[in-house]
Protein backbone atom coordinates (compact mmCIF):
# COMPACT_ATOMS: atom_id res chain seq x y z
CA UNK A 1 0.00 0.00 0.00
CA UNK A 2 1.31 3.70 -0.58
CA UNK A 3 1.83 6.48 1.49
CA UNK A 4 -1.25 8.30 -0.68
CA UNK A 5 -3.48 5.60 -0.12
CA UNK A 6 -2.62 4.34 3.70
CA UNK A 7 -4.56 7.28 5.04
CA UNK A 8 -7.86 7.63 2.77
CA UNK A 9 -11.58 5.45 3.31
CA UNK A 10 -11.46 2.43 1.44
CA UNK A 11 -14.92 2.88 -0.88
CA UNK A 12 -17.86 1.41 -0.06
CA UNK A 13 -18.54 -2.63 -1.17
CA UNK A 14 -20.35 -3.39 -4.29
CA UNK A 15 -23.60 -5.60 -4.44
CA UNK A 16 -21.55 -8.15 -5.72
CA UNK A 17 -19.16 -8.03 -2.88
CA UNK A 18 -22.12 -7.63 -0.19
CA UNK A 19 -23.33 -11.49 -1.98
CA UNK A 20 -19.71 -13.43 -1.68
CA UNK A 21 -19.69 -11.85 1.80
CA UNK A 22 -22.90 -13.36 2.90
CA UNK A 23 -21.59 -16.44 0.92
CA UNK A 24 -25.46 -16.87 -0.55
CA UNK A 25 -25.27 -18.09 -4.11
CA UNK A 26 -27.82 -18.44 -6.51
CA UNK A 27 -27.76 -22.50 -6.15
CA UNK A 28 -27.95 -21.87 -2.30
CA UNK A 29 -30.45 -19.92 -2.50
CA UNK A 30 -32.78 -22.28 -4.60
CA UNK A 31 -32.03 -25.09 -2.16
CA UNK A 32 -33.80 -22.36 0.38
CA UNK A 33 -36.68 -21.82 -1.33
CA UNK A 34 -38.84 -24.79 -2.11
CA UNK A 35 -41.55 -23.77 -4.45
CA UNK A 36 -44.09 -20.93 -4.19
CA UNK A 37 -47.04 -21.84 -2.18
CA UNK A 38 -50.74 -21.05 -3.84
CA UNK A 39 -54.38 -21.76 -2.28
CA UNK A 40 -57.25 -19.82 -1.93
CA UNK A 41 -56.42 -18.41 1.07
CA UNK A 42 -52.44 -17.43 0.23
CA UNK A 43 -54.38 -15.99 -3.05
CA UNK A 44 -56.39 -13.64 -0.93
CA UNK A 45 -52.59 -12.37 0.78
CA UNK A 46 -51.35 -11.79 -2.30
CA UNK A 47 -54.39 -9.32 -3.38
CA UNK A 48 -55.29 -7.52 -0.33
CA UNK A 49 -52.14 -8.20 2.14
CA UNK A 50 -49.15 -7.89 -0.47
CA UNK A 51 -47.65 -11.36 1.20
CA UNK A 52 -46.70 -14.11 -0.97
CA UNK A 53 -46.24 -17.76 0.75
CA UNK A 54 -43.32 -20.11 -0.25
CA UNK A 55 -42.43 -23.83 0.84
CA UNK A 56 -39.08 -23.42 2.75
CA UNK A 57 -35.44 -25.84 3.57
CA UNK A 58 -36.38 -26.37 7.20
CA UNK A 59 -32.81 -25.10 7.50
CA UNK A 60 -33.83 -21.85 6.15
CA UNK A 61 -33.96 -18.68 8.55
CA UNK A 62 -35.73 -15.32 8.14
CA UNK A 63 -33.05 -13.53 6.68
CA UNK A 64 -31.71 -16.31 4.28
CA UNK A 65 -35.29 -16.84 3.28
CA UNK A 66 -35.08 -12.68 2.18
CA UNK A 67 -31.35 -12.97 0.69
CA UNK A 68 -32.83 -15.94 -1.11
CA UNK A 69 -36.06 -14.11 -2.67
CA UNK A 70 -33.89 -10.90 -3.28
CA UNK A 71 -31.37 -13.60 -5.29
CA UNK A 72 -34.05 -15.38 -7.24
CA UNK A 73 -36.31 -13.26 -8.26
CA UNK A 74 -34.89 -9.81 -7.43
CA UNK A 75 -37.75 -8.43 -5.56
CA UNK A 76 -37.07 -6.66 -1.90
CA UNK A 77 -38.89 -8.11 1.07
CA UNK A 78 -39.74 -6.44 3.96
CA UNK A 79 -40.45 -9.17 6.51
CA UNK A 80 -40.72 -12.61 6.54
CA UNK A 81 -42.89 -14.91 8.80
CA UNK A 82 -42.27 -18.50 8.87
CA UNK A 83 -44.48 -21.20 10.30
CA UNK A 84 -43.91 -25.27 10.75
CA UNK A 85 -46.69 -27.20 9.18
CA UNK A 86 -47.65 -31.25 7.94
CA UNK A 87 -46.23 -30.06 4.36
CA UNK A 88 -43.09 -28.57 5.67
CA UNK A 89 -41.97 -24.87 7.08
CA UNK A 90 -43.79 -22.02 5.13
CA UNK A 91 -42.48 -18.88 4.76
CA UNK A 92 -44.80 -15.76 4.21
CA UNK A 93 -43.16 -12.43 2.88
CA UNK A 94 -44.01 -9.68 2.64
CA UNK A 95 -42.69 -6.96 -0.15
CA UNK A 96 -41.25 -3.70 0.31
CA UNK A 97 -42.83 -2.49 -3.74
CA UNK A 98 -46.66 -1.82 -3.52
CA UNK A 99 -47.42 -4.42 -5.68
CA UNK A 100 -44.86 -6.83 -5.42
CA UNK A 101 -46.13 -9.95 -4.48
CA UNK A 102 -48.77 -9.70 -7.41
CA UNK A 103 -46.27 -8.45 -10.24
CA UNK A 104 -43.66 -12.10 -8.32
CA UNK A 105 -46.81 -13.93 -9.07
CA UNK A 106 -47.96 -12.94 -12.61
CA UNK A 107 -44.14 -13.30 -13.46
CA UNK A 108 -43.99 -17.03 -11.80
CA UNK A 109 -47.25 -17.68 -13.58
CA UNK A 110 -49.39 -18.23 -10.19
CA UNK A 111 -51.89 -15.93 -10.68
Amino acid sequence: MSKETAGQPKPAPSAEAEKTKTGMTSEVAASLIVAPYVTEKTFNQIEKENKLAFIVSEKAGKKEIMEAIRILYEAEVDVVNTTRTIRGKKAFAHFKSPEGARELATKLGLV
